[in-house]
């Protein structure tokens, strides 16, 4: 018997809302096929195989509808595992309220957020992190989270994952036995070779870890703070790498008072671009509050963009305001001095260093050069040299990695402390749970709720 979260057909629009050429309708469940066929005015669909398409019309109550493709997928070799409905109707927003309202008088039910890869995920088309995959491909906006999604989707990260449970299962069986022999004082464990495993796993799982960093950077862009005093030029050059007027630009100092992101693709590679509010000593109440906030966001920031007026500094006020703003160097930096087109060639000598980028935001001159900077840090860290290697790109995922090594770590001390086997196992146990979570083979309903409600409708 089917549990009640199956056992009932659901329906919903799987292309955005909105007027277009077509929008697709899609119906999965026991009755998908039956409830169609009772609007279809064509072929007898529930007489006709699987992986077929058939043109015809959709009537209700003898009121055409509209005419439609129909594609049929029968259970089990459907992305939902269930038998699958897809109608691609004229993309009208008043007909696809009607066919919706059709089928759920005839007994389909609206599909809740993540509904079609939630019943994937419970009939084990595929596990928790690779159906949370899925939401990342769709909003996969850069050759770089398109790749990372498309390995995790197809099951790469999962392979490592059990891998890592399945050699924990091992020892943590040859433990549990040691439980059911208590009264025996044996030892089926060899407590050398768990260490050296724990060992290993831990470091694979800090492996993953420090992954989450560049794979955060993946997901979420590259956040590049553009600061600078009043007047650099910072609006300027955003709307120049946007190339659209995104910030107003003003010769009044002070204009921009709070944050203005925006993002954009250079080669494939995602970054953030946050201009600030001028760094300057103000007694403005509003203006003081962007400059702290500014400092606030650098300190956030992956990549610094210093922005500094060739007309109005020199090389020595650079590396003061620098010094002042990163003092210890931890944000990767680059110093672009703007206003190329306002000084001559020897003025703009006393700024040629190695680390230093000499542009004019209004012009566009050196613009190309300041993007390939950009890349070259980007390609410094690794980001584009993936390949096939496992990213972590889930906060949900890396907690889980990080309160599995805990567990590790409790394992390990009390192997050196001589723990009784008890303790030894319960905490096994615990860090094949923190495992088993990431791929969903231990999960709760709160879970996958909080997972699944955050796809869109009709995923």
């Amino acid at each position: 018997m089917l549990p009640p979260a199956l056992s009932d057909t659901i329906v919903a629009l799987s292309t955005p809302p909105g007027a277009g050429a077509i929008a697709v309708l899609r119906l999965s469940g026991p009755q998908a096929i039956q409830l169609t066929d009772g609007l279809f005015a064509g072929k007898r669909l529930h007489e006709q195989p699987g992986h077929t398409l058939h043109y015809g019309t959709l009537r209700d109550e003898g009121r055409i509808l509209d005419e439609v493709v129909v594609s049929l997928f029968r259970g089990p070799h459907s992305y939902t595992r269930e038998d699958v409905v897809e109608i691609s109707c004229h993309g009208s927003d008043y007909i696809v309220q009607q066919v919706l309202a059709a089928l759920v008088r005839r007994g389909a039910r609206l599909a809740e957020a993540g509904e079609f890869t939630k019943r994937a995920f419970l009939h084990g088309a595929f596990d928790l992190a690779q159906a949370e995959a899925v939401a990342d491909l769709i909003a996969a906006d850069s050759a770089l989270s398109h790749q990372v999604a498309m390995q995790q989707m197809r099951g790469g990260f999962s392979r490592e994952l059990k891998d890592l449970r399945a050699r924990l299962v091992q020892f943590a069986s040859l433990l549990e036995l040691e439980l059911d022999f208590g009264e025996e004082d044996v030892e089926f464990a060899d407590r050398t070779g768990l260490t050296r495993l724990l060992q290993e796993l831990q470091t694979v799982i800090r492996q993953l870890l420090r992954s989450f960093e560049l794979g955060n950077v993946i997901k979420n862009g590259v956040t590049t703070v553009i600061a600078g005093k009043p007047n650099a030029g910072k609006s300027t050059l955003l709307n120049a790498l946007l190339n659209e007027e995104r910030a107003i630009v003003s010769a009044v100092p002070g204009t921009t008072r709070d944050f203005i992101e925006d993002e954009v693709s250079i080669e494939g590679i995602r970054f953030r671009f946050v201009d600030t509010a001028g760094l300057r000593e103000t007694t403005d109440v509003v203006e003081s509050i962007g400059v702290e906030r500014t400092r606030q966001r650098v300190r956030q920031a992956a990549l610094l963009l210093y922005l500094f007026d060739l007309t109005a500094t020199t090389p020595a006020e650079v590396a003061a305001e620098l010094a002042e703003l990163n003092p210890e160097g931890r944000i990767p930096t680059l110093a672009v001095g703007n206003k190329f087109d306002q000084i001559s060639t020897a003025e703009a000598a006393a700024f040629s260093q190695p680390d230093t980028l000499l542009i004019s935001a209004a012009t566009g001159q050196g613009l190309p050069e300041l993007q390939q900077a950009l890349l070259r840090h980007v390609r410094g860290s690794g980001l584009d040299r993936t390949g096939s290697a496992t990213i972590v790109t889930n906060v949900r995922h890396a907690r889980s990695l990080e309160a599995s090594l805990e567990a590790l770590d409790a394992v390990l001390l009390g192997l050196s402390t001589h723990h009784g086997t008890e303790l030894l196992a319960a905490d096994l146990r615990r860090a094949l749970a923190y495992l088993g979570e990431i791929t969903g083979e231990i999960s709760t309903d709160d879970l996958l709720t909080s997972i699944f409600t955050q796809f869109c409708i009709g995923k």
